[in-house]
């Protein structure tokens, strides 16, 4: 059974890149063995992620990230059971949230600047579905 889990967290240390480099890195090397795909958006210190995959994956691969020491203030967005993947073609697309086009993200947001935070599950996934069709998404590896 597949499902998508969407979530937001802050970085620990918002002004290191090293550490998205490293959560990106470990994604791309190991996900594709636990048939998981998804996107990880950063800016401003927050990271919005979407997982799919097998549900045991996906839970297990969730219970990492709240314990993983980069990430602070894990809130689970959304959690859907799904007939098909989103994001099937990334084993971990990634979007600079910093970089967005305003039109964009005032389409689902109340400011300019994201806060997924403040945004449901499902106007998340349809933010991330759009940057998806706006090829906002760099490295399909």
């Amino acid at each position: 059974m597949l499902v998508r889990l969407i979530y937001a967290s802050r970085a620990v240390d918002p002004q290191s890149s090293e550490a998205t480099e490293a959560i990106l890195t470990s994604s791309r090397s190991h996900n594709p063995a636990w048939g998981i795909t998804g996107i990880l958006c950063y800016g401003n210190g927050i990271y919005l992620q979407a997982l799919e995959g097998g549900r045991a994956a996906v839970n297990e691969l969730y219970g990492q990230i709240l314990r993983d020491p980069r990430h602070k203030d894990v809130v689970l967005l959304s959690y859907a059971e799904i007939n098909e993947r989103s994001f099937g073609g990334w084993t971990m697309g990634l979007v600079n949230l910093a970089k967005l086009n305003t039109s964009i993200v005032l389409k689902y947001s109340e400011k300019p600047e994201l806060d997924p935070y403040a945004v449901s599950g499902d106007v998340a996934l349809a933010l991330l579905q759009e940057l998806m069709v706006t090829a906002s998404i760099m490295g399909r590896t």
